[in-house]
């Protein structure tokens, strides 16, 4: 059996009915099947094979800042990238700042730290509480610029075989990109600049403090629903008096109302009946029918 051998040959990288839900910013849902822990690419190579010849889906878990997990055991296998899969270096070349980010990688880190080294242009990811494997996939973004303003190449791993894609096979749109389901981000490469570093700390707290003065803290998973053309979701959703709207353990947060808090010890199945009531009240009230941003696990949907 597949499992089995993942078991054995993953002895302390490799967790069964492991604890995924209470891993995401949510902090509720379940678990899964087994739950991998990559920390290499000798890791990668070595357990990724078995992992897809499970045959079961792969869900990648990072900051787990836009992933809701249902209640319950779900028959999938979680990803966890570590180690050297969270580095970050760069170098000059000429005019240029090439920077190369492990998939793992902390957004909002990553931004203080090429802030600090006078490296300008990802000031805007303070604010994106996300990793650069996430990030890559679904082009994030936030303060007036988003990943396909600075990516060269995002790197991935499938199948055994490496990849490097280009900016122009990414094709970047708002919140999407072109990598398919199964395509295992391993890195993601950046060209930026040299600036003032004095000027750059300065935006980032800027940033925070707009962060802090317009969006809730709590157990949430930051925007739950992307912008319609031309619109704001957070306008659509006050308008339709979904503000302070509550199911069960999960509320849509009086502060911002693109976003969903939930009680400690709460349950994801509340979330997911609110994130359902707050698109239909926008349907019917506005006609615009909103499309999450969410991943969602064990919803009836394929992760």
């Amino acid at each position: 059996m597949v499992l089995d051998a993942l078991l054995a040959h993953g002895a302390g990288r490799v967790e069964e009915h492991a604890a995924f839900g209470t891993r995401t910013t949510y902090r509720v849902g379940g678990t899964v099947r087994v739950l991998v822990t990559l920390s290499s690419m000798e890791d990668l190579e070595e357990l990724g094979p078995l992992v897809e010849a499970t045959g079961l889906p792969v869900v990648v878990l990072g900051n787990g800042s836009n992933l809701l997990v249902a209640e319950g055991e779900h028959d999938v296998v979680g990803v966890h990238l570590t180690g050297e899969f969270a580095s970050l270096s760069w170098r000059d070349e000429g005019d240029d700042v090439i920077v190369d980010a492990g998939a793992a990688m902390d957004l909002p880190v990553a931004a203080r730290r090429l802030a600090g080294a006078g490296i300008v242009g990802f000031e805007w990811a303070v604010g994106v509480p996300g990793t650069f494997g996430g990030a890559a996939v679904m082009n994030a973004g936030g303060h007036g610029s988003n990943m396909a303003a600075c990516v060269v190449a995002v790197h991935t791993w499938r199948g055994g075989e490496k990849r490097v894609w280009s900016l122009h096979d990414l094709h970047y749109d708002y919140r999407t990109s072109a990598l398919p389901a199964g395509e295992l981000v391993t890195g993601v490469t950046l060209r930026l600049a040299r600036g003032d570093a004095s000027r750059a700390q300065v935006e980032l707290r800027g940033i925070v403090r707009w962060r802090r003065e317009h969006q809730p803290g709590g157990a949430n998973a930051g925007s739950v629903f992307r912008n319609p053309p031309g619109d704001s979701a957070g306008r659509l959703i006050e308008a339709a008096g979904c503000k302070g709207l509550r199911v069960g353990s999960a509320a849509v947060s009086e502060k911002h109302a693109n976003f969903i808090l939930v009680d400690p010890g709460g349950r994801a199945s509340d979330v997911y009946e609110l994130l359902q009531q707050v698109r239909e009240r926008v349907l019917v009230t506005h006609g615009v029918e909103l499309v999450t941003e969410h991943r969602l696990v064990g919803f009836g949907v394929d992760p």
